[in-house]
């Protein structure tokens, strides 16, 4: 079995067998005192989860890490890190996985990753008081059956999470960088559009209390999802879950 690296950028890594989440052992870690920047990785978890609380399948093989980080933006501004948690899982899938083109890599909004239309990671980003925790969940070996959305994994690339949460940990440091605590999300959002999928496609989405279909139009200069109504009407959506509709 490979070792996780000490570090991954410039913070380091605390390695765990297994944990129930590596967001909650974060979460926990913040309150205790712990500022980070810090890693957590485990090579399984047994009470994983993703947004709104679901299940998270969490194998042996696969990538389970959160990056804990203290004052990462002024409260106004924090909600676009997912963007840049993103941008920098996909910078450092292509410079990690062997022979994978950009043009099969596409970003979810607000930040799934999808090979060829398929999910192959998650992140969910927390916070309690000056705490942020972003974790990142990679089908790097295998992936669930019978999902929601379609899942895949990286299983033909060659990407053990050894090596990807090296690749992660410089792309992150790299990403924040260029975001400034919020201050040039605009360089962000650019960058997620220009990796994104589904843009200017009729989809569904989801949120808790109705489900609604018309065509994914925009992100707006927060982040948001600007959907197009088939009477044309426009609605801002700030959190839902998307998939895409065939076109009509």
């Amino acid at each position: 079995m490979a070792d996780f690296p000490r570090t991954a950028g410039r913070a380091p890594v605390a390695v765990l067998e297994t944990v129930g989440s590596t967001n909650a052992e974060a979460l926990a870690r913040a309150a205790a005192g712990e500022r980070g920047p810090l890693w957590i990785v485990a090579r399984t978890q047994d009470a994983g989860r993703g947004r709104r609380g679901r299940a998270w399948t969490s194998e042996p093989g696969n990538l389970y890490a959160t990056l804990l980080l203290t004052d990462a933006a002024p409260p106004s501004a924090v909600s676009g890190i997912c963007f840049v948690a993103a941008l920098a899982l996909h910078d450092a899938l292509l410079d990690a996985a062997h022979g994978l083109a950009p043009a099969q890599l596409k970003l979810k909004w607000p930040n799934d990753l999808l090979l060829e239309g398929r999910k192959i990671a998650g992140i969910l980003v927390e916070g309690a008081a000056r705490a942020t925790v972003i974790g990142f969940g990679v089908n790097c070996a295998h992936h669930p059956e019978k999902t929601e959305f379609p899942a895949g994994d990286l299983a033909g690339f060659a990407v053990s999470p050894e090596v990807l949460i090296g690749f992660l940990g410089r792309a992150m440091d790299a990403r924040l960088e260029e975001w400034r605590r919020g201050e040039n999300f605009a360089a962000v959002r650019a960058a997620w559009i220009a990796r994104a999928g589904g843009i200017g496609a009729p989809v569904e989405v989801r949120l808790p209390d109705r489900t609604m279909s018309g065509t994914f139009e925009a992100l707006d200069e927060g982040g948001a999802l600007v959907l197009r109504h088939g009477n044309g009407a426009r609605e801002t959506i700030a959190a839902g879950d998307v998939f895409p509709l065939a076109a009509r």
